[in-house]
């Protein structure tokens, strides 16, 4: 069955109750137990809901994962998935991660005693380098925000499987349409839920996905005990948006190639990062390991007076965090995405104050083109 109609077509399609088209929104909280021996599959919804249940098999299908759960947020599922390792651990990360990772690896993880070790992913020997005695854990991002670094997944995965270690991997960018990195030998996926899968700029989420069930049933004791789960009306709203993914992202990406090529032809843009681009780092490595080159793209130009103008100008795109949506988003990484991240550490991994991140939705791409170049050029 072919990715788009399995978005339609994934056992959860149809309400078992009533036919409906929709999975209804359970909005409970506590379910009533006939037998004192023997309660039924729901007891309290911080454990387990309906909706919710229906979004998490249908990410975990859609990974090709046996078991997913859904968050409060990209965040919750980020911070639920690092309860899995303990004060003494050490992690290999991704040296661009996103700024909310860094802020909580840095700041909340290390008083727990869990030290980390940031790397450039994209050379697998540096990996292979960081890795320490205590080393328990890889988390990546390909393509990384904000500058769309690219890991080779599979030489990652084989890596930290040698080490016995869990690799993690942050695949918001993609999401399952155009890469599956459980496929290629990762551990756990992880998504915010807000961005893509969603797709309509109305509800915060995280998911995660696993292969193996044992450590499937690792996440869900963490899920349950600390409770930062996904409510049901968030749940039915991401069901509905994971719908028309294939046809938002197909959209999308359309307009990112053709706006990052124009790009690539202006004078005051300097640098465009993009993994459709030929001349990007990892253009291999990413046409290896996915089938497109996804709809989010980043360029500096060549003032921090032109960013300006840019960014507070642009009609055709909101100056807005986050990214995914049916609408374009340009937004402001110093300060947005990696606000937390210290400036020294910014510009180290080359965030600079003339990055800007640019999310397509689904406007025409001539008129997209028009607008940048009316503030670029004008």
């Amino acid at each position: 069955m072919k990715f788009g109609t399995r978005l339609l077509h994934n056992g959860h399609e149809i309400d078992p109750f009533t036919k409906g088209l929709s999975i209804p929104i359970y909005q409970v909280s506590t379910y009533q137990q006939d037998s004192v021996d023997h309660f039924g599959k729901y007891d309290y919804a911080r454990s387990d809901n309906p909706t919710r249940e229906a979004l998490e098999e249908t990410i975990a299908l859609l990974e090709n994962g046996t078991r997913g759960f859904a968050f409060a947020s990209g965040m919750a599922a980020i911070s639920s998935i690092l309860l899995l390792f303990s004060p003494g651990d050490h992690l290999v990360v991704c040296e661009d991660v996103y700024g909310g990772t860094y802020r909580v690896l840095t700041t909340l993880f290390s008083r727990l005693g869990i030290t980390v070790t940031f790397v450039d992913a994209t050379i697998p020997e540096n990996i292979r380098a960081a890795i320490r005695p205590e080393t328990k854990g890889l988390f990546l991002e390909t393509p990384s925000n904000p500058l769309l670094k690219i890991t080779d997944l599979k030489a990652a995965a084989e890596i930290a499987r040698e080490q016995g270690i869990i690799t993690m991997v942050d695949n918001t960018f993609m999401t399952p349409y155009l890469q599956r990195p459980l496929d290629l030998g990762c551990d756990i996926v992880l998504h915010s839920g807000t961005k893509f899968l969603n797709g309509h700029t109305d509800v915060i989420c995280g998911l995660a996905v696993v292969k193996e069930k044992e450590l499937g049933s690792r996440i869900r004791f963490i899920q349950n005990a600390f409770g930062a789960i996904l409510g049901p009306q968030d749940a039915w709203l991401v069901l509905r948006g994971l719908k028309t993914l294939k046809v938002r992202i197909d959209e999308s990406q359309r307009t990112a190639i053709a706006v990052a090529d124009w790009l690539t032809r202006q004078e005051r843009v300097k640098d465009v990062y993009y993994p459709g681009l030929q001349a990007h780092p990892g253009f291999d490595v990413h046409n290896r390991q996915s089938s497109g080159p996804g709809a989010v793209l980043s360029f500096t130009l060549d003032t921090l007076d032109l960013t300006r103008k840019l960014l507070e100008n642009c009609k055709l795109a909101a100056f807005a965090v986050s990214l995914g949506g049916v609408e374009s988003i340009i937004s402001y990484p110093a300060k947005m995405s990696h606000a937390s991240m210290p400036c020294e550490e910014r510009k180290a991994r080359g965030i600079s104050d003339t990055l800007v991140r640019l999310s397509l939705g689904l406007e025409d791409s001539g008129d997209m083109i028009k607008e940048l170049d009316r503030l670029i050029n004008g």
